[in-house]
This record gives C-alpha cells, structure tokens and sequence, in this order.
C-alpha cells in the first residue's frame, strides 16, 4: 500500500477521531443494540436494524481511520526547508493576477482538505500547479471557469 501524506495535525485529527469512535460511539452503538434486543420481536424492530446499521458505519469507518493512519506518512510542515519551494505542507500566499485577490492556502493530504480554512488537498489543480514553484513564480491553474493566474507571493512553513 502506497503511503499517503499527511500533516501532523491531520494525523492528530485522525487519532482523536479513531479514539471518539472506539471510546465512546462503539459502547453507545452497543447499548443502544442490547435495548432494542430487550424489546423483543427483531423483526419489526426498526431501533433494532437502525442501531445495527449504524453499527456497520462506526466499525467500517474504525477500519477507514486505522488504514489511513497506519499507510500514513506524517510530515511536519515546520521541520521543512525546501529552499522556498512550495512543497506538501507548505503554506503559500497568492494574488491572482486578473482580479489583484490575495489568498492563503496550505497544502495538505485528501482528508484534512477544507477550502473554507484555506487547507487545499495535495492532488488538488491548484495545489499540482503550485508544487515546485517559489517565490515571484507564476502559476497556471485551469479551473472550470477558465485558465487562472496566480503569483506566488510568499512561502511559509508553519
């Protein structure tokens, strides 16, 4: 299995979910399935089949978490020095050069990606154009509005 990169906070984020899940929404999904069982007849039970699909989806999504992490390769983005190249973690300032708007983003893996915070997952058009480029670069993006410019106007690792 290939690795796949991810900052340190990410990985935080996905351990303390795997904990939330292991420690509490796997025993409430298990109470909840002893009460429904209490109740008698399984068949027409629907807090029964609820509480069972729901079960499914916390143990599939505790195998999901335990995957990414172990296949994991946890990069903290102010250990680096690329030199001023935009790299995975690197957080980069841009102006677009048509409309003169400055925007912040960093570079991070698939499952911390939230554009809303400025975190732009790694395979993402903007973030493949920006990988390698530094400081005064330009940067082609092809976005579904048309093409797109950016100057990079800072690298940061933070």
């Amino acid at each position: 299995m290939a690795t796949i990169p991810i900052t340190k906070r990410g990985a935080e984020l996905l351990k303390t979910e795997l904990h939330r899940l292991k420690t509490v929404d796997r025993p409430a999904v298990i109470a909840a399935i002893a009460e429904a069982r209490a109740q008698g007849d399984l068949s027409e039970n629907a807090e029964y089949e609820a509480a069972k699909d729901r079960q499914g989806f916390i143990e599939g999504r505790i195998q999901e978490v335990e995957g990414k992490l172990s296949a994991a390769q946890v990069i903290d983005p102010s250990a680096l020095d690329a030199g001023g190249r935009v790299v995975f973690g690197a957080t980069v300032d841009l102006e677009d050069e048509d409309s003169g708007d400055a925007v912040t983003y960093q570079i991070v893996g698939e499952d911390e990606a939230d554009l809303k915070q400025g975190l732009i997952n790694i395979s993402s058009p903007i973030a493949r154009a920006l990988i390698g480029k530094e400081e005064g670069d330009t940067a082609e993006v092809q976005a579904p509005g048309g093409l797109r410019r950016y100057e990079v106007v800072g690298v940061r690792y933070l």
